[in-house]
């Protein structure tokens, strides 16, 4: 049997370091998805780095013209196949994306942290070309289309995981979600 788990947060809250222990601790297979893996791919046969500007305007292009649910429709294709194990879908961003993650069954976690800890996580990890940005641009950033639901949909995650302290801290209230899921 599969479990889906739905991730919305801002960026730099620890999505992706959310996979990452999730991956390493859980015994069933886990897979990873990002809402933003089809902007990246598309981006990638254009371009050697990708910047997140890019990203939120190729996502605003595909929503104006296919529909807001193209995203969704994208990531409900590539796990349709998938038939046990922890599929994670990182990266919520509009209605339609949690709406789906929903219609699958699956839960959503909401991680969020203060914008100034997030800042310099992305500063460090240096994932985008436009990622180690001033705390204005950042800011700026985060006001984007794709950026403002972020917290409303937060708000009806069925978890949310405060993220401002340490790796343990964080991976504590992960184990926990996961008890609650039931998931090993």
């Amino acid at each position: 049997m599969k479990k889906i788990i739905g991730l919305v947060g801002e960026t730099g809250s620890g999505k992706d370091a959310f996979c990452r222990y999730i991956k390493k601790t859980v015994k069933k297979p886990v897979f990873c998805f990002r809402f933003s893996g089809p902007l990246s791919e598309t981006l990638k046969i254009f371009f050697d780095e990708i910047k997140k500007e890019d990203q939120q305007w190729l996502g605003i292009v595909l929503r104006q013209r296919f529909g807001k649910d193209i995203l969704a429709k994208a990531i409900a294709k590539k796990i349709k196949n998938i038939k046990k194990g922890i599929i994670i879908l990182n990266g919520i961003r509009y209605w339609e994306e949690y709406k789906t993650i929903k219609n699958l069954g699956g839960k959503i976690i909401y991680i969020t942290a203060l914008s100034k800890t997030r800042w310099e996580r992305l500063r460090k990890r240096k994932e985008k070309k436009d990622d180690p940005v001033f705390y204005r641009k950042f800011l700026k950033l985060e006001k984007a289309k794709t950026e403002i639901l972020i917290p409303k949909i937060g708000q009806k995650a069925d978890f949310k995981i405060e993220n401002n302290g340490t790796f343990t801290s964080f991976y504590k209230e992960i184990r926990m979600i996961m008890e609650k899921l039931k998931i090993e």
